[in-house]
């Protein structure tokens, strides 16, 4: 619940602000596509300044999101490993239950036949 408050604590005005950006910055700026001659408006685009500016910040979030997604791998592999591992557990408790129970329904006999050595 106070996750979702400071959410909206700091979503809310962020977008306000993001929305004053967009509509005070509507002219267009050039965006030069030639890296060793910059002054050369040739290879230029007029992007308004509000789109550069909001899609620079969704490129680095995208980036950022990447970034992290990779870092986390190893993460997911110990979860993936840990989930195998539990499953494996759980069948050989499962399995280890079975032979007790049918140890006890040959009438508590121990060791097993198989085992039992022959009396002299």
């Amino acid at each position: 619940m106070i996750r979702k408050i400071i959410a909206v604590i700091v979503l809310v005005p962020l977008a306000i602000a993001l929305v004053a950006l967009a509509l005070v910055n509507r002219h267009a700026v050039p965006i030069s596509l030639d890296a060793f001659n910059p002054g050369d408006l040739k290879y230029a685009v007029q992007v308004p300044l509000f789109v550069l500016v909001l899609g620079l910040v969704a490129f680095g979030v995208l980036v950022g999101g990447v970034a992290t997604w990779l870092n986390q791998g190893k993460w997911r592999r110990a979860a993936r490993r840990a989930e195998w591992e539990l499953g494996s557990a759980r069948a050989e408790i499962a399995e280890l239950k079975q032979r007790v129970a049918d140890a006890e329904d040959e009438g508590r006999r121990w060791p097993p036949r198989a085992l039992s050595r022959p009396a002299a």
